[in-house]
């Protein structure tokens, strides 16, 4: 498996190799690249399809320290440039699209495109942040089995809750969710939930940008959407129909248009 050592931390990655454009997928909270599989598998022929793991999740080291926005918007740079594909076309999901909005607005020489999932410009609202610290504290200090049944509701749509059909990936991802470290995992929690907003950077980014929202989003609401829509010039914005926070995984169909879509505005 390859890893890449970077600003202090040991970073997972999955590379597909080939000479197309680049498109580097950065994922949500509590999951890892596998998240982007669907994406993966569409776009591989024709794009070299780069997955990494954010700090302290995944396949990547825990680090003591770093669980900022501005600290993982330090490693996304890093291993980019590292892996010498910039500018690439850059796919960010819920906290992955916390650090893409830094990146485009920051680092604008670093990506072609900017797609966001399920994401949001602002800080935490503070009505979320006693239930999530305590849910946080008890998979700290008992384990993410004991709250994994608060959290499949959170990251995932009563549409795909629901499906019986769907009942293999469900189990497959709440098995990845309750087999997360529990350090790194919970530490990674916390820089979520503390997070600075960064709405003043919206204006800057100037590149084509898609940004797609799930209708059963209860972690990052649609309205949330509308406002990125709103403060990013020449946006497009898509709800995407029977997905809630983990769009990628529940509509990847829905996605993978959204995704090229926004590539295609650049060439």
């Amino acid at each position: 498996m390859p890893y890449a050592e970077l600003n202090g931390s040991r970073i997972h990655f999955t590379d597909s190799g080939g000479s197309g454009d680049a498109i580097v997928f950065s994922h949500g909270l509590l999951f890892s690249g596998a998240m982007f599989e669907k994406q993966v598998s569409h776009f591989g022929e024709r794009y070299r399809c780069i997955t990494f793991d954010h700090r302290g999740q995944g396949k990547s080291g825990v680090a003591e320290s770093g669980y900022d926005m501005e600290t993982l918007t330090a490693d996304a740079t890093e291993f980019i440039e590292h892996l010498g594909v910039a500018p690439c076309h850059f796919v960010g999901l819920s906290m992955g699209g916390f650090v893409g909005m830094r990146l485009a607005a920051r680092k604008p020489e670093l990506l072609k495109t900017l797609t966001l999932l399920d994401t949001s410009a602002d800080s935490e609202p503070v009505e979320n942040g006693p239930k999530y610290r305590m849910l946080n504290f008890v998979a700290r200090w008992i384990g993410l089995w004991a709250v994994v049944g608060r959290v499949m509701p959170i990251v995932f749509g009563q549409t795909f809750l629901s499906n019986d059909a769907r009942a293999g990936e469900k189990q497959r991802w709440r098995t990845a969710i309750s087999n997360n470290h529990r350090v790194g995992i919970t530490r990674a929690v916390s820089g979520v939930v503390d997070r600075e907003g960064c709405t003043e950077l919206l204006s800057a980014i100037d590149m084509p940008v898609g940004i797609g929202v799930g209708d059963e989003d209860v972690a990052t609401v649609p309205e949330r959407s509308e406002r990125l829509h709103a403060a990013i010039e020449g946006s497009e914005l898509v709800v995407l129909k029977g997905a809630g926070h983990s769009s990628s995984i529940e509509t990847p169909d829905l996605v993978n248009e959204l995704i090229e879509r926004t590539i295609s505005r650049s060439e």
